[in-house]
């Protein structure tokens, strides 16, 4: 079945999911505050959407993946916003990261509406949008997940259904996430205790990935690590930084201790004001400042 489908967010992250929309022969409209975001998308297959209100009107399902819960809440339920447009029967997918509070409150104004909602954040960074290989953590009503699959599996390698209840999806990632960050901060700890202690840069970066530890995750983040590459990796530190605040505050609700993770923020914090506009790897940085050593093959 092929959908309309509407993509709020043209970002790395929202241009290629729709793009791979198009590829898949699914008609794309796209929503970006960057007017030249919309041009890009026009050139990959698909329209760039002018007016989002009558774009909504045309579609059966809306992709929104911005970056804060507060631009989910506007789009949806803003005094323009979705829910006075979209048509009775459509759905809408959230694929950006948000706290599960805030996906909650869209539970109910939507099934007011006839409007199916479904929660998906996903995981694979740009490269997975990219490629269409992306892990989508959904959570919905079986009929709204099965009536937009098509559209999931044109951005997807793995789809986990989480629950039929939305809001789990968010759930999931907020678990994945403070996970992930502490890896992150793992790495580059490790990779600096062995700088500081002499052992050759090529040969750790050998022993990481060839050892107990080696994973797809930490493969690439020590590779980015030793070859000095903090910008346009696909990974903004501006994200993981977001979403690990999230993880914080969801299990402070949740009353569980968070050790890890809560000093993972604070490494990515001093990053996020040290080293603005950066990516993940550049987290090493401030390792490497308090010991005076740099990490390098």
């Amino acid at each position: 079945m092929k959908h309309k489908v509407l993509v709020v967010g043209l970002g790395d992250m929202g241009l290629p999911i729709a793009a791979n929309l198009a590829k898949a022969g699914h008609e794309v409209f796209g929503s970006d505050l960057r007017p030249e975001r919309g041009k890009l998308l026009e050139e990959a297959g698909g329209h760039a959407a002018a007016d989002l209100a009558a774009a909504a009107k045309e579609v059966d399902t809306v992709f929104l993946m911005v970056m804060h819960g507060r631009q989910v809440h506007e789009l949806v339920l803003g005094d323009d916003g979705l829910l006075k447009h979209l048509p009775a029967g459509a759905r809408i997918v959230v694929t950006a990261t948000i706290q599960p509070g805030e996906f909650d409150a869209l539970v109910a104004p939507c099934a007011a509406a006839g409007v199916g909602l479904i929660d998906s954040p996903v995981s694979g960074g740009r490269a997975g949008a990219e490629g269409g290989t992306l892990t989508l953590m959904c959570a919905g009503a079986p009929e709204h997940i099965d009536g937009c699959k098509a559209a999931l599996e044109a951005i997807a390698a793995k789809i986990f259904v989480v629950s039929e209840q939305p809001g789990a999806g968010m759930r999931a990632k907020a678990a994945l996430q403070a996970t992930i960050g502490s890896v992150f901060t793992a790495v580059f700890e490790g990779l600096a205790l062995a700088a500081k202690a002499g052992v050759p840069g090529e040969a750790m970066l050998d022993i990481m990935t060839n050892s107990a530890i080696s994973s797809p995750m930490v493969n690439y983040c020590a590779t980015q690590i030793m070859e000095r590459r903090f910008k346009d990796t696909g990974s903004a530190m501006a994200t993981i930084h977001k979403d690990i605040g999230i993880s914080l505050d969801f299990a402070r609700e949740q009353g569980v201790p968070l050790h890890t993770t809560a000093a993972a923020f604070q490494t990515f914090q001093a990053a996020m004001t040290a080293f603005p506009g950066e990516d993940n790897w550049a987290g090493v940085k401030v390792i490497e400042q308090i010991t005076g050593v740099e990490v390098r093959k």
